[in-house]
């Protein structure tokens, strides 16, 4: 992980981004956040708050399984939890919409 310092999420969002540039990994980051996303609307539609206890499993199991195995570096997670969280949600709009391609060249 970079030594520099991030102090906002417009710093942090690029650095992210280089730590996400295989394309196994940002399928599986796609794929946890969306899986993330479904359980939290299947809790409010269903009123069971055990879809709630998945969404950490999901949402970190997939990104660290992108990580470990395919980009080979350490999540952002945990030097900047909550940017990280921020940019996981940015990253899979960008993807969903275009803004940002599945293979990075």
């Amino acid at each position: 992980m970079s030594e520099k310092r991030f102090t906002s999420l417009k710093e942090f969002y690029p650095f992210y981004l280089t730590e996400h540039r295989n394309l196994t990994s940002r399928i599986l980051h796609f794929i946890g956040t969306a899986l993330l996303i479904l359980c939290v609307i299947a809790a409010m539609l269903f009123h069971d708050w055990r879809f709630l206890v998945v969404v950490p499993f999901i949402g970190y199991g997939f990104a660290w399984v992108g990580h470990f195995f395919f980009e080979k570096n350490k999540p952002a997670t945990f030097q900047y939890p909550g940017y990280s969280l921020a940019s996981d949600f940015m990253l899979f709009w960008d993807l969903l919409s275009g803004k940002q391609p599945f293979r990075v060249k």
